[in-house]
């Protein structure tokens, strides 16, 4: 009897383990995406205008509307590394 409590508790343990890695996962991916789209909401209604009143300044606008996208690629490595250690 206490032999079926043990291991019940053990793999209840485990459940909530993978589970959690999980949940810490998908806020690590999720959180960073909802923090990128609020920072391209800024930059990209800014950009579109400076692209508007000046050709010249495309290349510029394009790199500041991207820096904000490497939030997510660092919020998907921590989701991976949360995920497989």
């Amino acid at each position: 009897m206490a032999a079926e409590v043990v291991a019940s508790t053990v793999e209840i343990a485990a459940a909530s383990q993978v589970g959690m890695k999980a949940l810490g996962a998908g806020l690590a991916v999720g959180l960073t995406g909802i923090g990128a789209g609020v920072a391209e909401m800024g930059i990209g209604s800014a950009a579109v205008g400076a692209t508007a009143e000046n050709k010249d300044l495309f290349g510029l606008v394009l790199i500041l509307t991207v820096i904000p996208e490497t939030i997510v690629i660092f919020g998907l490595v921590v989701a991976l590394v949360l995920w497989f250690v």
